[in-house]
């Protein structure tokens, strides 16, 4: 181990290196001299600082178009896709895929909004917000920032019992269809998914000591290509079973009352509650913008991060949503109203087994790097809070330089190392005791959905760009955040009525498939 080091990046201001001792200036949002122009900043090196740091002292950021897109990727292309083909199977072929489109165009619209909002004021040479917390007390401000802050932090928690719930059921899935194919059916393969839940929760222990989200980059890349590998092989595994039908099940109006699922007969008011249960899982398939400014705060300049943020999450929603149309669509047309809350778990498939192992293995580890994304936040924000509170302790403040083979130098803090490590085992226990997936999943989409994609992206934009009341342009952006709102309070009744509904016959700790 070396000597530890307290000291954080040096600053550079006026072309002089200015040493910070106090973890509070290293953490704090200052405001920063502004270049007149993107054209100036580049010219001028005293407005650009260093060859080593931007214009706010940290150090210079190296994010692009790519690494940025496959944060996003990485980010929506989770475990909602598996849901997909279930949630058709509620609403039926025209709304459906209806649905699913307006999710993707809304989402597409408020994140543009969103990305706007990264600098306060001018969106070339503004204060920089590092965090959706950040951007909403510089546009906003007052009690919508705790209130924003409450609702992405809940979400974000929310969102890492999902994944373990989903991760713990794919590497189930594994050992199941190996099962199935040993006996040939004839054995169910019942088994527990505590000790797969626990699995996860120790694989996210050690990746979540990575520091932040300009380490995490080559996880998120290794992520969205399992996120595109498992997908494909749901899509094609879909397709394969409709050409082997030689028909295209499903029906134009969802499921049909009567049919007889897993948890019973489907009565008129079960087919009201699963639909509205559907629009919570389609959401959830949509929801990243609560890590869309910090996803933003590691892309470089020039050209101005916003311009490469919208550009990264217009081809990032068009991916997702061809492949989010191919799975759900394909996966209804090959079991109708049959369609398995999990695509690939949910035994729809049984062979060829093998390729079922690796889309699982692939989901397994989709999850363990989507997990990571959509913590790095919450760490973040309770590291830094902590470091303002106690900046003198060293347990909290202090980082021991840790020397690793053909890796560099690792920065170890011990508060960073217990708090997320109790932060992983606390997800782990509230999976075991409620590994609902398509409830969990819908409670989290509907739960985040409305405020963080629609609600505060719409107002700081309003507030951002002085659009006055009544305007038309007003109007317009008003009535689609009150629509949003009733499509979130109907998903989340809905979801409610699973958890309700599941609960029957559920006992803690005592799952098995």
């Amino acid at each position: 181990m070396l000597s530890r080091s307290r000291t954080l990046p040096s600053r550079i201001h006026h072309g002089a290196v200015e040493e910070r001792h106090d973890i509070r200036h290293y953490l704090q949002v200052e405001a920063q001299p502004k270049a007149n122009s993107e054209a100036e900043a580049i010219i001028n090196p005293q407005s650009n600082y260093s060859k080593c740091f931007d214009d706010d002292g940290r150090l210079k950021r190296t994010g692009t178009f790519w690494t940025a897109s496959s944060h996003i990727i990485t980010a929506v292309i989770g475990s909602g896709v598996l849901s997909l083909a279930w949630a058709v199977a509620q609403l039926g072929w025209v709304t459906g895929p209806t649905v699913m489109l307006l999710f993707a165009i809304v989402s597409l619209y408020t994140s543009n909004l969103l990305a706007q909002c990264y600098r306060a004021g001018d969106p070339v040479t503004g204060q920089r917000n590092y965090t959706y917390m950040d951007a909403v007390k510089s546009n906003l401000g007052g009690k919508k920032v705790v209130l924003c802050g409450l609702i992405q932090y809940l979400n974000l928690f929310g969102t890492a019992i999902g994944y373990t719930i989903a991760a713990s059921v794919s590497m189930m899935a594994i050992k199941r269809s190996n099962c199935f194919h040993k006996s040939g059916g004839k054995d169910p393969c019942h088994m527990s998914s505590n000790g797969y839940m626990i699995t996860f929760g120790i694989s996210e222990v050690i990746f979540s000591q990575i520091q932040d989200f300009s380490h995490v980059s080559w996880l998120s890349i290794v992520a969205a290509i399992m996120s595109f590998t498992y997908s494909t092989v749901g899509l094609s595994l879909g397709i394969g079973k409709v050409a082997g039908n030689g028909t295209i099940k499903g029906s134009l109006l969802g499921i049909s009352i009567g049919t007889v699922t897993k948890a019973g007969t489907v009565t008129p008011t079960q087919k009201m509650w699963r639909s509205m249960q559907a629009l919570g899982a389609i959401a959830f398939a949509y929801s990243f913008s609560l890590v869309l400014v910090e996803i933003q705060d590691t892309i470089k300049s020039p050209p101005a991060e916003h311009k490469t943020m919208k550009k990264a999450t217009l081809f990032s929603v068009v991916v997702t949503t061809v492949f989010y149309m191919l799975c759900g669509c394909f996966g209804y047309a090959a079991f109708g109203d049959d369609s398995p809350g999990n695509l690939l778990t949910g035994f729809g498939f049984y062979n060829p087994y093998w390729l079922l192992d690796i889309a699982n293995v692939a989901i397994v580890v989709h999850l363990i790097g989507a997990y990571q994304v959509y913590c790095q936040p919450l760490f973040a924000f309770v590291e830094k809070w902590s470091a303002q509170k106690w900046p003198k302790r060293d347990f909290i403040t202090a980082e021991y330089e840790i020397p690793i083979p053909l890796c560099g130098v690792y920065q170890f803090n011990f508060f960073r190392l217990v708090w997320r490590t109790v932060f992983v085992i606390m997800t782990t226990l509230i999976a075991m005791l409620l590994p609902f997936f398509n409830d969990v999943v819908g409670i989290i989409g509907a739960f985040g959905f409305w405020p963080l994609t629609v609600y505060f992206p719409v107002e700081m934009y309003i507030s951002q760009k002085k659009i006055a009341r009544w305007s038309s342009r007003w109007v317009g952006l008003q009535i689609i955040s009150i629509t949003c709102l009733a499509i979130s309070i109907a998903a989340a009744v809905g979801s409610f009525a699973g958890v309700a509904l599941d609960l029957k016959t559920y006992k803690p700790f005592k799952t098995s498939y």
